[in-house]
């Protein structure tokens, strides 16, 4: 019997290179991460905390990730793994997902995911920055040009039109340059303000985003906000241990992921309080902050519910431009 493609276990195999100029616009991608939260908010998805191993030879930093989630809007479930050697070398990073058809039960994709992430990360950034700015924000700064904040200020543009200030402050001239040539693409008419002076200009924005992969200036403090200024941390090595509890009002994408990737936020009896987790606050269940004079710390750890459907997006797309290769692992 000749076998059917919908009945036979074939997955999709994607590598970065195919992945790298599909195009998703950036409203899309906010709006599905946004709804990622809704659904699993309203309890239609499934995300257990991330899982976290150090290696145990302490002659190597290195440190692997992984996370299980389903996505009841696109019925996807899907496996997520990261390995990372040196904590500074970003060569040495890898990530990839794989998404299963809960429908039909059948394998569907295995891809790089290092796109994904380019991708939902501003998202998140966006999204909380949208619940939790202060009403007619106008000014934000980006720290860092790394691959999770290259796409971070034109997202924030797109989610809070009131925003008229951009800036940015980082050391590597190719990661200005990406950055520069991002934002030049999505706001031809805009321009970014380059900083040298981090504190000053933290305590002269509405937004800060810290993504910087280790702290090349001062860690930010969340005290160095102007009041109702809003400090987004992305898993950075550049935020200040106490800024969570400098706070009037803290946020986290996921609680439970908190406890794995920030720990180091933890307050002086080891324990991690925040006030809202983002999920809720999409569903309307908690506010953004109490008052437009708190001073709110938000911490982004990526939780793979938001990475399933920018994932499905891209492999859709990129399978129906021919790319990748089918492969029946189970034949």
């Amino acid at each position: 019997m000749i076998k059917s493609y919908m009945h036979t276990p074939v997955v999709h195999i994607l590598t970065r290179s195919e992945l790298s100029d599909v195009e998703l616009p950036t409203a899309d991608v906010i709006q599905m991460v946004e709804d990622a939260y809704l659904f699993y908010a309203n309890g239609a998805s499934r995300c257990p905390t991330k899982l976290m191993m150090a290696l145990p030879d302490e002659q190597r930093d290195a440190v692997s990730y992984s996370m299980l989630g389903y996505d009841g809007a696109l019925q996807q479930l899907g496996f997520k793994t990261s390995y990372r050697q040196g904590s500074e070398v970003a060569e040495k990073y890898y990530t990839t997902i794989s998404l299963y058809d809960d429908a039909t039960g059948l394998p569907f994709v295995f891809m790089d995911c290092h796109r994904v992430g380019g991708l939902r990360t501003p998202a998140t950034t966006a999204i909380i920055a949208k619940h939790c700015a202060k009403e007619n924000a106008q000014s934000v700064l980006m720290i860092g040009t790394g691959a999770q904040g290259l796409n971070t200020l034109p997202y924030l543009l797109t989610a809070l039109p009131s925003l008229q200030r951009a800036r940015l402050f980082g050391t590597h001239p190719d990661g200005i340059a990406a950055t520069i040539s991002t934002f030049s693409r999505h706001f031809p008419d805009r321009n970014i303000e380059l900083v040298e002076d981090v504190p000053a200009a933290v305590s002269d924005s509405d937004i800060v985003v810290v993504a910087s992969g280790r702290a090349a200036h001062p860690k930010v403090h969340t005290s160095w906000l102007k009041p109702g200024g809003l400090l987004i941390s992305v898993a950075s090595k550049g935020v200040e241990a106490g800024a969570l509890q400098e706070a009037d009002y803290a946020i986290t994408t996921n609680e439970g992921q908190l406890g794995v990737t920030g720990k180091r936020l933890a307050g002086p009896d080891g324990v991690v309080r925040i006030d809202a987790e983002l999920p809720d606050i999409v569903a309307g269940r908690k506010p953004g902050r109490r008052s437009q004079q708190d001073q709110v710390f938000a911490f982004s750890s990526g939780m793979i519910i938001t990475d399933i459907p920018v994932a499905h997006a891209l492999a859709t797309r990129a399978i129906a431009a021919g790319r990748g290769r089918r492969v029946e692992l189970w034949n």
